[in-house]
């Protein structure tokens, strides 16, 4: 962990942000702004730039009222019991979460309001709170989903310094299945060249199987603004060699065409040796489906 860290308290407005792109989720829950994690391919680091920070790994914005702010929106005749994605651009389990214990208090407004949730996280801290999870996920519907690039642990060192051991997380996930919730495994980015290889994506979907998992969700490395700076220091730092070729393969955002149909056909060969799903979408409405509490509408 770093040690310059910084965890400063700030009021928000609003708990749950709504999204204006269409996705299986409409709404946002942030609990923390910036991650310990470090990630030098997280594609959000952008966001510190509308509180004038300039340091998303080291300062942490902490949203102490979020409780009070989030039981006024679930508790509002507006609210329609539409599923909630906690920790779309920050980890909702990162290091100071084990100090501050927000998410248990989290998840029991999730109960009481009967509000189905996604959450997505590099930490088995998630453990913690598993007694809440399970029993929300016998009221409504939950996603526990955890990030894994890669099962070499030295390289998931340098690529996210202060995420646990992918091991771990996939303990964490095969406990979750224990629940009634439904578990995926998010690959991504697949980092061109480093975590791009046949044994690393074969490894973890073998894992992902041995999981139980519902679902495994892949996608590639998308390079943008202050992000693309993060990580090509950081190539050049760690893997020297590769700074040329990535340049190369990354003279946009993206990789090109070729390079990402040979990946997927690689990745869904894979997909079909362990007959594993690509879709948390499908899982979701099957489970919706047999909820009575949630409005039919969100299908339309």
């Amino acid at each position: 962990m770093y040690n310059k860290v910084k965890y400063i308290p700030i009021n928000c407005e609003t708990a749950c942000n709504k999204l204006k792109r269409s996705i299986p989720y409409k709404w946002d829950l942030n609990i923390y702004r910036g991650c310990e994690h470090a990630c030098k391919y997280c594609y959000a680091i952008y966001s510190h730039k509308y509180i004038n920070s300039n340091n998303y790994f080291e300062d942490i914005y902490v949203k102490t009222n979020i409780v009070e702010m989030l039981e006024k929106q679930l508790s509002s005749n507006k609210w329609k019991r539409e599923v909630i994605n906690i920790g779309g651009v920050t980890d909702s389990y990162q290091p100071i979460e084990a100090e501050y214990k927000i998410m248990p208090e989290i998840l029991n407004l999730l109960i009481k309001y009967k509000t189905p949730a996604i959450i997505s996280t590099k930490s088995d801290l998630i453990l913690r709170d598993y007694d809440l999870v399970d029993k929300l996920s016998r009221i409504t519907y939950i996603n526990i989903a955890s990030t894994i690039t890669t099962v070499d642990e030295k390289t998931q060192k340098l690529i996210e310094p202060n995420g646990v051991d992918s091991m771990r997380r996939f303990e964490m996930l095969k406990e979750f299945r224990k629940t009634n919730a439904s578990v995926g495994l998010h690959i991504m980015p697949i980092i061109p060249y480093i975590t791009d290889n046949f044994d690393n994506i074969n490894s973890l979907f073998r894992y992902a199987k041995e999981s139980n998992v519902h679902y495994v969700l892949p996608g590639t490395l998308y390079l943008r603004g202050i992000t693309r700076g993060v990580f090509f220091d950081f190539i050049k730092k760690e893997f020297p060699d590769l700074f040329d070729k990535l340049s190369v393969l990354y003279s946009t955002g993206s990789a090109n065409k070729e390079y990402k149909n040979q990946l997927y056909k690689m990745v869904n060969q894979l997909r079909n040796k362990y007959s594993l799903s690509s879709s948390y979408d499908k899982v979701m409405k099957e489970k919706l489906k047999h909820s009575s509490d949630i409005q039919l509408s969100f299908f339309d």
